[in-house]
């Protein structure tokens, strides 16, 4: 696994053997000139968010083997974001050990099941000239980078001529923002399964009418929920002919199909363009290691003694609108291959056999709307971080463009309530006490059963205790 800074704070560390320029390729960022006098280290830098393309800090850090220990190179590969292994492209042996060397050296220093990614920078650019260059650099490069899949890319330079120099800082920023390994593997030229398993929740959660396609306004949709700008028509119909020139099935009915989602995709990372997956991923919820965030699932909500949860007006809607594009065949109720299909983008369903004992079913046994929005009140108010994790895998923060608390309501306290004589809550629970054989279950019951003959405007949950 490799593994990435999630921080804010890149830290850039420069490797390599002596006399490959690392302590100039520094001095030439910040001067923007090359450095007359070359000290044997530089100082670490710190270039301010600002003035870097990413708009994140960065410190950048030198190495010297004639001024440091082995010790101290493994404490700062330890603290490093990403590691620059610097090679000079006119000496075969610096090139050599990279492999030999240099990597099995960074691993060497990180756990076991951990990577540290790497960017390789072939220095002095100026000194050679590329069309004479035996194709067998090229190859041996490639070699490395194909043995080694934290290496995330290789760019060439010059110090002396700040040729490339700004581009090779972007990169082991971007190494670290937008890392290639988590999404895309170099040996299979194809997404990872970690990546294609979200991307494909993503397009389910995507496909608004469930028809399993992504309709232009459903691109539209995803488009502006990703980036803040709809997707031009013109840069639409361009998307669909790359898919049908590349795709077998990547377009259907005028739509984009998985197939063709999934394409795009790895197109993106192959043409460089790491950033627009990860932007994509990110605001689905997404961490560095391809899972849901914490944060996204669980957002701190503050609920006070006597308090208790219910769905708001808005999550009602949101999970009305869920229960009618699912129910294809348009009876009412959820068949359980409907059922399936509503909760496929969810690791599994939130509850399953208990259904018809705890909320109203129709005749097949089939959960319908009232008892939909019946379960998902009793989820809310007896496990609301259940709730919260359920309406993000479901897609409510994007859909609706806000966190999953605009879903929830938190009712006044009870002891205001009894001081103010009145209530404005819609759940209540009521206990149902009695010997035993007094019929506790089927009074609960019956209220499932007749509820929809009877026009309610409050839910009520029942729970009955055994006297025995």
């Amino acid at each position: 696994m490799v593994v990435w800074s999630n921080s804010r704070l890149v830290r850039i560390l420069l490797v390599g053997d002596q006399g490959v320029g690392k302590t100039s390729l520094i001095l030439s960022l910040v001067s923007e000139e090359f450095p007359e006098e070359v000290p044997p280290k530089a100082e670490e830098i710190t270039i301010p968010a600002d003035v870097t393309p990413e708009q994140v800090p960065t410190n950048i850090v030198d190495f010297s083997a004639a001024e440091q220990t082995d010790d101290a190179l493994s404490e700062e590969i330890a603290r490093a974001s990403v590691v620059c292994i610097v090679y000079s492209v006119e000496d075969d042996t610096t090139i050599e050990r990279i492999s030999s060397h240099w990597l099995p050296l960074i691993r060497e220093s990180m756990p076991m099941d951990q990577k540290k990614p790497v960017v390789l920078v072939g220095n002095k650019v100026d000194l050679v000239d590329f069309s004479t260059i035996d194709i067998s650099y090229f190859q041996q490069v490639l070699s490395i980078m194909e043995a080694y899949p934290e290496v995330e890319s290789c760019v060439e330079c010059s110090a002396k001529t700040l040729q490339n120099i700004s581009e090779m800082f972007y990169y082991a920023q971007k190494a670290v923002l937008h890392p290639t390994a988590p999404l895309y593997s170099t040996e299979d030229q194809d997404l990872t399964n970690e990546c294609k398993k979200a991307l494909v929740r993503i397009f389910k959660v995507c496909d608004i009418d469930g028809d399993g396609l992504l309709n232009d306004y459903e691109l539209n949709h995803f488009q502006r929920r990703c980036f803040n700008a709809p997707l031009q028509p013109q840069v639409l119909d361009e998307v669909k002919a790359v898919l049908i020139k590349n795709v077998p099935d990547g377009i259907r009915q005028d739509a984009v199909t998985l197939k063709g989602f999934l394409f795009l995709h790895c197109l993106f990372i192959q043409r460089g363009r790491n950033e627009t997956t990860w932007a994509v991923l990110r605001r689905f919820g997404y961490n560095e290691h391809l899972e849901m965030s914490s944060e996204y699932l669980h957002p701190p909500v503050k609920v006070p003694p006597g308090s208790s949860t219910e769905l708001s007006h808005r999550g009602q809607q949101f999970l009305t609108a869920l229960f009618d594009r699912s129910d294809r065949d348009g009876d009412g109720a959820l068949s359980p291959e409907e059922f399936r299909n509503l909760f496929s983008a969810c690791p599994s369903p939130p509850w399953m056999s208990d259904i018809k004992w705890t909320v109203s079913t129709n005749e097949n046994g089939y959960l319908t709307l009232h008892g939909w929005i019946s379960r998902w009140a009793l989820m809310t108010l007896v496990d609301l971080p259940k709730t919260l994790e359920y309406l993000a895998w479901l897609g409510f923060n994007v859909h609706e463009n806000e966190s999953q608390l605009a879903a929830i309501h938190v009712t006044r306290e009870r002891r205001l309530d009894f001081a103010k004589k009145q209530s404005s809550r819609s759940v209540y629970v009521c206990h149902v006490i009695g010997q035993k054989g007094s019929g506790k279950t089927a009074l609960c019951r019956a209220f499932i059963y007749d509820d929809m003959r009877v026009s309610n405007p409050f839910l009520i949950i029942l729970q009955h205790f055994k006297i025995v």
